[in-house]
């Protein structure tokens, strides 16, 4: 990396040029100052078009300003956020954020500004100007345009965004001054939040937040465009690691991880959510993200990875692999139990369905399972109703995604977890068995032994359509699957 600009100690008769974020820059000349100041072409982009998703975003704010009628509604993107000195963590924009604008840029705010006459609000997005080369802002500051590289103009991010765009410095002091009911996104950019301090209160904030979240459960048409890529590339990336565990044979998971991150990074924005790349007993740590383990033929690998578009909709897949392309009777027997628990609850994704009914439906066929194999005694609703299963069976078996790879997060319980499915949403479907290495109440053949498989549904008029259908599921397709795949071995 680069280390920023170190001046020389300036002749006490210089004029020098000061400003900087970080500190203060004593040793421009005069003479370098003009120079910097001249010399550059006009780099304005004109005849823009709007986003693709500029249509959807504004019907999205009409929504919004309908719904906190009167009210100053203030929605930041956040900040860039330190990880190391004076180095920062990749910038990703708050959700609300993005869903509202379609934009992506750090220190951003939308603002809803409520007409006088009563009707609607004006919207504002305020960011920040091209760097400034008169008083050398572009090169003296850490985050001017010559060091961190070129950024939209306040007309050019009109154009593509399709939002009124002004200089987000000048808005602290405009929401200090602000008379009138307001509301803030909380969590994401503390400037802003201090600024709003004695006008807002945590439940009316927290009022808007939960609309917010709720206004991400039904999917349009260009959000299910951006899931169904997200899963494509998904696919390709879980085909990328099939033709290289050779290779993570003789290395670790972590070349599981970045050959996944590989295909992210080159077909979208990054990947959703940390990679668990989990193999043998890995498998039974709902979260293993570490990737540091081993990985043995004979045993399994459970990866769970998704990338994220570059409009940041993210898929969530998980498929269970024989690392050698085989699964053993046991493996097999585990992994169709899992298999024959989703498509249980696949078949209960439907409009009209209690959103808790796929879940149910998986649960029971795990537990009948448990049952069968004498793990737990029976009978299977006795076992369901003391919940007996979930030593082995662990978490829900799925969740809203979107934005956020557990999208809808704050919603009221009574709109998703005890509501109804719609046509529009999207969903995982992701039950699994987990034999921990430890588990003395199952044989010891079992342990060790970890099993997911997860797939994206989209909720149709007529049922559902599985967005992932294109990676096997069936243990005997996956095996094929995997053979096809590591004959193209190089």
């Amino acid at each position: 990396m680069t280390d920023e600009l170190t001046p020389e100690t300036p002749d006490e008769d210089e004029q020098p040029i000061k400003q900087r974020k970080n500190g203060l820059y004593p040793g421009v000349s005069d003479e370098l100052a003009a120079s910097m100041k001249t010399g550059w072409a006009d780099t304005e982009l004109r005849d823009l078009e709007p986003i693709e998703q500029a249509p959807n975003t504004a019907r999205r704010r009409e929504a919004l300003s309908r719904r906190f009628p009167g009210e100053r509604l203030v929605i930041p993107a956040g900040n860039l956020k330190t990880r190391s000195n004076d180095t920062e963590y990749d910038f990703r924009a708050a959700t609300e954020y993005v869903h509202l604008t379609g934009d992506q840029t750090e220190d951003s705010v939308l603002v809803l500004e409520p007409r006088e006459n009563g009707e609607g609000h004006d919207a504002t997005l305020y960011r920040l100007p091209r760097s400034n080369r008169e008083n050398g802002e572009f090169w003296l500051d850490g985050m001017g345009e010559l060091w961190v590289g070129r950024r939209n103009s306040l007309t050019e991010a009109t154009a593509l965004l399709g939002v009124d765009c002004a200089d987000v410095r000048e808005l602290a002091g405009t929401l200090r001054e602000a008379t009138g009911p307001v509301r803030v996104v909380r969590g994401h950019d503390a400037g802003i939040e201090a600024a709003l301090a004695d006008k807002v209160t945590a439940e009316r904030d927290e009022e808007l937040r939960v609309y917010l979240s709720e206004a991400r459960l039904i999917k349009d048409e260009f959000e299910i465009g951006e899931l169904q890529k997200a899963v494509d590339s998904t696919v390709r990336g879980f085909e990328d690691v099939v033709k290289v565990l050779d290779k993570a044979e003789a290395t670790s998971e972590r070349y599981i991880e970045g050959t996944f991150f590989l295909r992210a990074r080159v077909e979208g924005n990054d990947v959703g959510y940390g990679s668990i790349c989990a193999a043998g007993p890995h498998a039974t740590t709902l979260h293993w993200v570490r990737n540091n383990g081993q990985v043995r033929s004979g045993d399994l690998l459970l990866l769970d990875a998704g990338v994220e578009t570059n409009t940041l909709y993210t898929a969530d897949v998980t498929r269970t692999l024989p690392i050698n392309g085989t699964y053993t009777d046991l493996q097999r027997k585990i992994y169709d139990a899992v298999y024959e628990a989703q498509e249980a609850g696949i078949a209960a994704v439907k409009p009209g369905a209690a959103f808790r009914d796929f879940h149910d439906a998986a649960q029971r066929v795990l537990a009948e399972k448990l049952v069968e194999w004498g793990l737990v005694e029976g009978p299977v609703d006795r076992v369901l109703e003391l919940g007996l299963q979930r030593r082995w069976t662990l978490h829900g078996t799925g969740h809203m995604l979107g934005l956020d790879v557990h999208d809808c997060a704050v919603a009221r319980t009574e709109t998703y977890v005890n509501g109804t499915l719609e046509a529009g949403m999207v969903l995982t479907v992701e039950p699994g068995l987990y034999f921990q290495a430890d588990d003395l109440t199952v044989p010891e053949e079992y342990r060790g032994i970890g099993v997911r498989i997860e797939d994206d549904i989209l909720v149709t008029e007529d049922g559902n359509r599985n967005l992932s259908a294109a990676l096997p599921r069936r243990s005997d397709e996956v095996e094929a699957w995997m053979a096809r795949l590591t004959a193209q071995r190089a």
